[in-house]
């Protein structure tokens, strides 16, 4: 490089930094004490869930009790889970503007309940496919989609992918 361009690129200024990326959803979930190390772990795709060692039970969604046994906070701990999961019920909002719901871009979407292998079921969405190919007993695995913090929501997609 001359010295007449290491003049202009010091004298020119640095880009502005990139915008962050508008959130995908109107509302994100939140982060609550007892859901924390499951939101931290979506940061690196990570799907946990928390798991009873005195019924040795699965719990989701995130709480401070088993709601098998009872067993406080204390006999709870995070486990990593497969991501695979089968379809228990679905239903397609065909109107996402009624909602709110800008995710979808319009388009008519899938609200699920899936059950993990792990024994849990989780409320959910499902992509990847059209919505009327969406059936119950559908396998499908956890897929992510960024949020504006830096999190990931876990989403589910046909599976084998």
């Amino acid at each position: 490089m001359t010295a007449e361009a290491d003049t202009a690129a010091a004298a020119s200024p640095a880009p502005p930094p990139a915008p962050a990326p508008a959130p995908s959803r109107m509302m994100e979930p939140p982060v609550g004490a007892y859901s924390a190390p499951f939101w931290e772990a979506t940061r690196e795709g990570v799907l946990l869930v928390q798991w009873c060692t005195s019924c040795d039970r699965g719990v989701f969604y995130p709480r401070s009790f088993c709601p098998h046994c009872g067993a406080p906070a204390s006999a709870l701990e995070w486990r990593t889970a497969s991501g695979r999961a089968t379809v228990y019920a679905a239903t397609t909002e065909h109107r996402p503007e009624a909602t709110g719901a800008t995710f979808s871009g319009g388009l008519p979407y899938v609200v699920a309940l899936v059950d993990l292998e792990e024994g849990v079921r989780m409320l959910t969405n499902v992509i990847g496919c059209a919505p009327e190919d969406v059936r119950v007993g559908m396998p499908v695995s956890v897929t992510w989609e960024a949020l504006s913090d830096g999190r990931q929501l876990p989403l589910f997609t046909p599976w084998p992918t």
